[in-house]
């Protein structure tokens, strides 16, 4: 009787582990940034596959802490930007090499893909494949402003009227706009730091021309839609959406360089459902599902054909913003060295601390 209870009890669990099994082969758990995986493309994504996508929002920071916290589990896909997975690979081991075999390279833009592919590249395998890419840049109401660098932001004649996030990107921005370069500097951290606080001091001493250092995208936007930002620093998608409302406000490309980034696939070290991960970077790389993201992101896509099917006027927002002198101009992000990120984080502290 006790042996018979036993073997109904064991069998019981194995089908109980087989059902737990199927129900995670069936979910794919998404770590990505918010309208990177719009809900019609996710249905479809269901509908093609069975697998249901969990999503997760997130940016750099927190995707780096999450995966950290748990070695490099609870998600099985994740779309970091390309400068923050070598370094935290390396660090903190949170991220696995992609299997390039699983994946259709051909669906790519050459050039970017290996661009990318060099960025992420850590002991010979590749981290990181490309989704998106964009830039950070001068959003304006170009009516009651003629700003034309980041540098600008601090000019009396805006006085309160004028927003920067408290952020690493508002630090590049502005050493660039002093003439210097810090991912030059990548290499000696003794003089990326001392770039750094030159253009920590730079915004210390801007502080009190600032509106706010801005940190709800919704409130930016809605203040220069009504005129109580008149410039701000932001990236290019932000711009382009409030130029579809009104065409005096505009997204440019700083006279240093706007700030490059290539937001990327990869894969947490401990993801449990690979195969889910690779049919997600399959079926998104399609031309016409990329496009139907990239109108939802406003961001422009890597993914080869997909212009297509883009939105005519994203299309034409890109060349108004973007000149060959302009697009030949861009900074792009290189992988960041440990520890660089610690002396950034000193001098926004110290920003945020000063009167």
């Amino acid at each position: 009787m006790f042996k018979q209870a036993s073997k109904l009890s064991a069998g019981a669990l194995l089908v109980a582990c087989a059902l737990n099994a199927n129900a995670a082969d069936s979910v794919l758990r998404l770590l990505t940034w918010a309208d990177y995986a719009p809900q019609s493309v996710v249905d479809q994504f269901k509908k093609e596959t069975g697998i249901t996508v969990e999503v997760t929002l997130s940016n750099n920071e927190e995707m780096i802490s999450k995966l950290r916290a748990t070695g490099g589990a609870g998600f099985d896909l994740a779309n970091p930007s390309q400068d923050r997975i070598t370094g935290p690979a390396r660090e903190f081991g949170i991220y696995r090499p992609i299997d390039l075999s699983k994946v259709k390279t051909g669906n790519f833009i050459p050039s970017m893909l290996a661009a990318t592919q060099k960025v992420t590249a850590l002991d010979g395998k590749v981290y990181g494949l490309p989704l998106f890419w964009g830039t950070d840049g001068l959003v304006l109401n170009s009516a009651k402003s003629k700003a034309a660098d980041y540098g600008d932001l601090c000019s009396p004649q805006y006085a309160g009227k004028t927003a920067v996030r408290l952020k690493r990107p508002t630090l590049i921005g502005q050493a660039f706009a002093m003439g210097k370069d810090p991912f030059k500097a990548y290499a000696n951290a003794k003089e990326y730091e001392a770039i750094m606080t030159a253009a920590g001091n730079k915004l210390i001493s801007c502080k009190k021309n600032l509106k706010y250092f801005w940190e709800s995208k919704d409130q930016l936007l809605n203040d220069i839609r009504n005129g109580e930002v008149v410039a701000a620093q932001m990236w290019d998608a932000g711009g382009w959406k409030l130029n579809s409302e009104n065409p005096t406000l505009k997204f440019v490309a700083p006279k240093s360089g706007a700030l490059g980034w290539v937001d990327t696939f990869a894969i947490p070290a401990k993801a449990k459902n690979l195969d889910a991960a690779y049919k997600w970077i399959n079926f998104i790389t399609r031309p016409e599902i990329a496009a139907q993201v990239a109108k939802s992101a406003g961001s422009f896509t890597a993914v080869k054909g997909a212009e297509n099917f883009m939105d005519a006027q994203m299309k034409k927002q890109l060349a108004e913003s973007f000149p060959p002198a302009a697009m030949k101009n861009i900074k792009w992000y290189p992988a960041i060295p440990a520890g660089l990120e610690e002396i950034d984080g000193k001098v926004l502290d110290r920003i945020k601390a000063a009167s």
